[in-house]
């Protein structure tokens, strides 16, 4: 926790800066987030085993995190996109594109997801090594058994993943 994030309404206009922990605890307030999704020239996506203070454990889309309110600058989603990459891969030089917005909420306890979160898409070859911070493990599997398995065990995936991947299921990567 700690940071700085950006609150807003539910199409994603700014609002007002707030703490992490505010965003995060009991309903908490809506605010901007990504998810970024790596795929391969295989046709493959790489997933992320996050560890998470709220969904912990779950398969996640390659990185995520928020946009930060920094020096008194606002990161943009493919600023903050750019950032997770290089944290929690060390993956650089990628073109980013956002395939979709949509907002969700979901609750584990005292805490809360409660986001308005961009989907970034990126194609990467390239080597990484998963920041043991972030991940447990990471994997490339492909698109199509991806989403099977999304349908079959919703539960193994964080609750952003499954809207997201609505997304994917319009989008040809």
């Amino acid at each position: 926790m700690g940071q700085t994030i950006l609150a807003c309404d539910d199409q994603g206009n700014f609002l007002e800066y707030i703490p992490k922990e505010i965003g995060h605890t009991g309903a908490g307030r809506r605010h901007l987030a990504i998810t970024v999704l790596i795929y391969n020239s295989k046709g493959e996506v790489l997933l992320q085993k996050r560890r998470h203070q709220v969904f912990n454990n779950v398969w996640d889309f390659t990185a995520s995190t928020h946009p930060l309110h920094q020096n008194n600058t606002d990161e943009t989603f493919e600023q903050a996109s750019k950032r997770a990459l290089k944290d929690e891969y060390d993956i650089e030089n990628v073109s980013l594109k956002i395939i979709g917005e949509f907002n969700y909420f979901a609750k584990n306890g005292e805490f809360c997801e409660n986001e308005h979160c961009a989907l970034m898409t990126g194609k990467y070859d390239g080597p990484f090594k998963l920041n043991p911070e972030v991940g447990y493990e990471c994997i490339w599997m492909g698109k199509e058994q991806f989403l099977e398995d999304l349908d079959k065990n919703p539960q193994k995936y964080g609750p952003w993943v499954i809207s997201g991947a609505k997304f994917l299921k319009q989008k040809h990567l």
